[in-house]
């Protein structure tokens, strides 16, 4: 006796869905990482009253942002977001923050290192370099990144608690008809 198997037109609408939902997904992570990442970077130079703003930090910034997206989409395959009732929100994604919080902050680790081999120098050198080699900088730029990641994980907690549709609502209003 066979068992019946879907047609493979609906496992290929499937799997083009699936993709699709993925690349959207990861598009609007990656645009939401560039825009603070493209904008700590105007504040960096703003501060340091730069001349003339150099345009490959905003470069590096953009490619971050891809990266740190698909590593957190990747994160949220390996470690997926479960938030439970009875724990609630906030306490149910915590540990979640701080996992994606050590992918950033290796990600900017690493974009030290790239930096530096653009600039002439060794990799572990750059590396070893990030923000000054000082403790309090890391540990401040680890806080600015934590506060961009949670947002996040908040509003991926509420779509997986209300749905993608409520929370739509929600944030942006409903659609005039």
């Amino acid at each position: 006796m066979n068992t019946p198997n879907p047609p493979i037109k609906e496992v290929k609408e499937s799997l083009r869905h699936r993709v699709k939902d993925e690349f959207v997904q990861a598009s609007l992570l990656a645009l939401y990482f560039a825009a603070w990442f493209c904008a700590i970077a105007f504040f960096t130079f703003a501060v340091l009253r730069e001349e003339a703003i150099p345009i490959t930090p905003f470069g590096l910034a953009i490619i971050k942002a891809g990266l740190c997206a698909k590593f957190m989409m990747i994160g949220k395959a390996i470690f997926p977001l479960n938030v439970e009732a009875n724990r609630g929100l906030i306490k149910s994604l915590f540990w979640h923050s701080i996992v994606y919080l050590g992918v950033v902050i290796a990600l900017s680790f690493a974009e030290s290192g790239i930096d530096g081999l653009l600039h002439g120098k060794s990799f572990l050198e750059s590396v070893s370099s990030f923000g000054h080699g000082d403790p309090v900088y890391i540990a401040a730029l680890s806080l600015m990144y934590w506060l961009i990641v949670w947002p996040y994980l908040i509003v991926l907690g509420l779509n997986q608690s209300l749905g993608n549709k409520a929370v739509r609502t929600i944030l942006f209003g409903s659609k005039a008809k």
